[in-house]
């Protein structure tokens, strides 16, 4: 069994990486080998919201004491409340050959890529600052005032568009979680990910080597 690749998600607002993300886990070509991770917040639960699905709910203490022992992959502190990536949680899927799946936004995504390596970023954009412009007004649901703001904050992360492993362009959603389920295939092939195999595979030539030698 090949270990599980951790995909780090992001992407202007607007961009649909949400839709491409619920396609992947849920639509119709859906990969039963991938999951979202789960984050832990300081925040208390709202109506609705399940221990251990919607988030890990933790005291602001116990997220401090957290962060201090290195617990997190990624963490950042909004509106007085924590939210953070657990890396034992993260850690746990990959090892049981799940993929796992972070939607978070660049910050996050840099600081999961200098405490792992092996994660895979994407950065998702629409095909032309034009179209992200179309989408973030055709939801209709946002004031001008915030529409002006997300447009300002995607040109500030347009900066950060180089640091990413992969840019991939959602012209159109199916094409896109087509994409990115080619990708998992070929980074489940690097060999950093198939150790368990290598292994196997060196000591049954030792052994085949060692039955020549007689």
């Amino acid at each position: 069994m090949s270990r599980g690749i951790l995909l780090v998600i992001s992407g202007f607002s607007g961009a649909g990486k949400g839709t491409v993300i619920g396609e992947l886990l849920h639509g119709e070509n859906k990969r039963e080998d991938c999951c979202l991770s789960v984050s832990a917040t300081s925040r208390t639960p709202r109506q609705g919201e399940t221990e251990g699905v919607s988030y890990y709910f933790k005291t602001a203490e116990v997220f401090e004491q957290m962060i201090a022992e290195d617990k997190f992959l990624e963490y950042t502190k909004y509106v007085g409340n924590y939210y953070g990536t657990p890396r034992e949680y993260v850690m746990e899927k990959l090892e049981a050959g799940i993929n796992v799946i972070l939607e978070i936004e660049v910050d996050g995504a840099m600081q999961v890529k200098s405490k792992f390596n092996e994660a895979v970023t994407i950065f998702i954009t629409p095909p032309n600052a034009e179209e992200l412009e179309k989408r973030l007004r055709g939801r209709q649901t946002e004031s001008e005032e915030i529409i002006q703001k997300r447009l300002l904050k995607a040109a500030e992360e347009a900066l950060s568009i180089p640091h990413y492993d992969y840019l991939i362009i959602n012209d159109k959603v199916a094409d896109c979680v087509s994409t990115i389920s080619d990708l998992i295939e070929m980074e489940k092939r690097r060999v950093v990910n198939q150790s368990e195999f290598v292994a196997e595979l060196q000591e049954d030539m030792k052994q085949l080597a060692d039955r020549e030698k007689k």
